[in-house]
């Protein structure tokens, strides 16, 4: 049995468009094509698109995961190991951080004060100081480091709640374009791509479409952006990562 593009696109929760990105880029070529040219995919197909699926909402680019599928003596099982060590890896990670959640919104809730070791244990080896540090070290001689530096340092409290206020509004709206099951390259989710770009050039520093793609590749690669956006929802940084390249692409 084989299926044709689009009920292969209902099937698996993408567009038709992402289908034929995959062909392009020889992700994922149907295996049939009919004697006027459509395209036609097997199980064999809809397993490989399977697993692309998995590894995407795991965090790895289309490029990895090419080098994973096509790796020689791999096969769907090894796949389905290696995919269920991450993700319970991942869930292991994100009920940590629920419980630590739970157990400050109890201690608030009967009065307890919790020890600076009870308050922080949540955020694991992750020290903002030294971040910031790393950051200065790879970016400290850039134009848009300087900027932002310059720009941050004149805030005020007020203004970082605004800041606050903006990004927690714009991370309901994004969540909600997921839940509604819009496509990452949807006309709705690029907007969103587009207002995160505007965000950082208000507040930091002006952000072309190239940094923003490096950007998003950057949240994909390091634990630690990952973990903001995951916090959010799961799932989010390879949806933002998307749409952030959908947009720029659209606007260029």
């Amino acid at each position: 049995m084989s299926y044709q593009i689009g009920k292969v696109a209902d099937l698996a929760g993408v567009t038709v468009r992402t289908l034929y990105h995959y062909d392009e880029i020889g992700l994922l070529s149907p295996s049939e094509r009919t004697s006027t040219g459509y395209r036609r995919y097997d199980e064999a197909d809809l397993e490989r698109l399977q697993q692309i699926r998995y590894y995407r909402e795991l965090g790895f680019s289309l490029e990895e995961i090419a080098e994973i599928l096509d790796e020689p003596g791999a096969d769907a099982a090894a796949h389905l190991r290696r995919q269920h060590e991450l993700l319970s890896e991942r869930k292991a990670r994100l009920e940590k951080m629920i419980n630590a959640v739970e157990f400050a919104m109890e201690a608030q809730k009967v009065g307890i004060k919790l020890t600076p070791q009870e308050r922080f244990e949540v955020f694991g080896d992750f020290d903002p100081d030294q971040y910031d540090a790393e950051a200065q070290e790879r970016w400290g001689g850039t134009d848009a480091y300087k900027e932002s530096a310059r720009r941050t340092s004149q805030y005020t409290k007020e203004d970082w709640q605004k800041m606050k206020a903006e990004n927690e509004e714009w991370g309901r709206r994004i969540v909600a374009i997921m839940d509604a099951g819009l496509a990452s390259d949807s006309p709705e989710a690029m907007e969103l791509a587009e207002e995160h770009r505007q965000s950082i050039s208000r507040w930091f520093y002006e952000c072309s479409y190239e940094i923003q793609t490096g950007l998003a590749e950057m949240y994909l690669a390091d634990e630690r952006f990952m973990a903001t956006y995951e916090a959010i929802k799961p799932g989010l940084t390879v949806f933002l990562h998307d749409a952030i390249m959908a947009n720029a692409v659209a606007r260029s």
